[in-house]
């Protein structure tokens, strides 16, 4: 049973813990894709999602917040910038923890944590790649036509050059 305990402490002091939940959270926002153990990404999650939450709404307040925690300002202004009004309208589940086998030295359950896309980036990208296809299509008949095309001007040039060398030589 899991009665009072109200996070896991991975093994590690305070202050350890501390700053690798740091340094573990600002290179999720930096990269925002990391691959480390389930129980560490279990607790990244829980500050990551804090603060996404935080960034949704960029007040000076929430900036001061975040940045007690990332001490780097450029991932702070990423957060508040980018991530923060990407999921203005999810309201939480911005982590995604995909499992990825057993570390060979150890055998450590290995996930990959990484941020959850928006829905109207998902949006976007479909709709970006189905006018890719259907653009893609016609380009292919074309560049065929432009093939044939091409085939028979040159062709045709060779058929002129020849002539002209044949009425240069009778002249």
């Amino acid at each position: 049973m899991k009665h009072r305990i109200g996070f896991n402490r991975l093994g590690r002091k305070a202050s350890h813990r501390k700053a690798m939940l740091r340094n573990m959270v600002t290179s999720l926002f930096n990269y925002e894709k990391i691959t480390t153990t389930k129980a560490k990404a279990l607790e990244i999650r829980r500050i990551a999602e804090k603060m996404i939450t935080r960034a949704k709404t960029d007040s000076v307040h929430n900036r001061r917040m975040v940045a007690r925690y990332i001490w780097d300002k450029g991932i702070v202004n990423k957060l508040f910038t980018e991530i923060g009004p990407k999921n203005t309208n999810r309201n939480g589940g911005y982590c995604r923890i995909l499992k990825i086998g057993n570390r060979n030295g150890d055998a450590a359950e290995m996930v990959v944590i990484s941020l959850v896309e928006s829905d109207n980036e998902a949006e976007g990208k479909a709709e970006k790649a189905s006018k890719k296809k259907k653009a893609k299509a016609p380009k292919a008949e074309t560049a065929k036509k432009d093939e044939t095309k091409t085939v028979k001007a040159d062709s045709e040039e060779k058929s002129e050059a020849s002539e002209e060398a044949v009425k240069q030589e009778a002249e």
